[in-house]
């Protein structure tokens, strides 16, 4: 049975452009893992998964493939339909050219569905801050990323862990003057092309063995990140900075299967906010504890996480380490740097006088840290 009905999604189209059409279906014999590589195109897809506090499933995992790719690279935009780039251009505000790529789109909430259920996927890189901040750009580009991609994917699934059931959706996005009930079927024909690909048997997979252990070379030279700490150091002394992320990369030969390296990512670190992200040659793999920014309507939260200690071996030993985070001055002072730093940043967005700070110097328990 597919919801809305033609009755209700006509009477929807009055309300935007971009309409869910679903259908929901048994989820007892599959997994987000064994329905990602059902549907995954090997070009653009994602895999968005979630254990609350490191510990239980959250209730949604979120699964798509397939659609429009907008990607950028300094001020090179490109618009990818497939393996076709369709647009090219240059832009000299990234942010402005993907708000304009998701301006089509009028998107009607369904009662039956998640906060989330299709939009834009993806990945700001650190780089993107120089569209927004007035900042020196002296690093050279040392790899050949993107800084900016994101997905626009019509069909996804969404695993309910809760019912163990999955709700298939199809985004038909309205055409002007476009009649409702083809636009409708267009949807039913997307969400049963979805369901084939559920149905149909595992694609052949042969495990890579991989190694041991491999040789990962730095960015920096031998003592070179550690003469950087002690100069970012004098920086804080001196009174120039209060914090700095010193970053340094690892690279490598990878032999294993990406998917597979986040597979066992999954296994080692669950966490609330897990995902793998394939566009095209770049991937994106990561497990993270931390809601950078959320917004809902006109409320916009952030929850920065600061302040940490290993989870205990024993209850005893788990409420002894969480006495000496409280009491720690070093990390409560990070802790309290970073609400003021997160409060200020959306006191720049908010109306004056809303902005409020709702819990502090909460412990949170994950997988491998509190």
């Amino acid at each position: 049975m597919y919801f809305p009905s033609l009755a209700e999604f006509t009477r929807l189209a009055g309300q935007g452009n971009l309409i869910p059409v679903c259908r929901e279906i048994f989820a007892d014999m599959e997994t987000p893992v064994s329905a990602f590589r059902k549907i995954d195109n090997g070009r653009a897809s994602f895999l968005l998964e979630s254990i609350e506090g490191g510990e239980k499933w959250a209730r949604y995992s979120f699964l798509g493939s397939g659609g429009r790719l907008f990607r950028s690279r300094g001020e090179s935009v490109e618009i990818v339909e497939g393996e076709k780039v369709v647009a090219s251009f240059t832009a000299a505000d990234p942010l402005a050219a993907l708000r304009d790529f998701m301006a089509p789109y009028r998107p009607v909430q369904l009662p039956e569905l998640p906060r989330f259920f299709g939009g834009a996927v993806g990945y700001l890189g650190y780089d993107m801050v120089r569209f927004i901040e007035r900042l020196p750009d002296a690093n050279p580009r040392e790899i050949g990323g993107y800084d900016a991609c994101f997905l626009l994917t019509e069909a996804l699934l969404i695993f309910d862990n809760m019912r163990q059931k999955i709700k298939v959706v199809c985004n038909v996005h309205l055409q002007p003057a476009e009649d409702p009930a083809a636009a409708y079927q267009r949807g039913i024909k997307g969400v049963e092309a979805l369901i084939a690909k559920l149905r149909a048997p595992q694609p052949p997979w042969t495990a890579k063995a991989g190694q041991d252990s491999c040789e990962l070379t730095a960015n920096f030279p031998p003592g070179a990140y550690q003469a950087a700490v002690e100069r970012c150091k004098e920086y804080i002394r001196a009174g120039d900075i209060f914090q700095v992320v010193l970053s340094q990369r690892f690279s490598g030969p990878l032999e294993a299967d990406p998917f597979d390296i986040y597979r066992a990512l999954r296994t080692i670190n669950p966490s609330p906010y897990m995902f793998f992200l394939r566009f095209g040659a770049t991937l994106v793999i990561g497990a993270s504890p931390e809601v950078l920014v959320r917004k809902e309507e006109d409320r916009v939260e952030v929850r920065p996480i600061a302040g940490t200690r290993k989870r205990g071996a024993t209850p005893e030993e788990d409420a002894r380490l969480e006495e000496e985070l409280l009491a720690d001055p070093k990390e409560c002072a990070e802790h309290i740097m970073l609400v003021d730093l997160g409060r200020n940043d959306v006191g720049r967005v908010a109306r004056p006088g809303t902005v409020e700070v709702s819990e502090l110097m909460v412990v949170e328990r994950y997988s491998h840290v509190m």
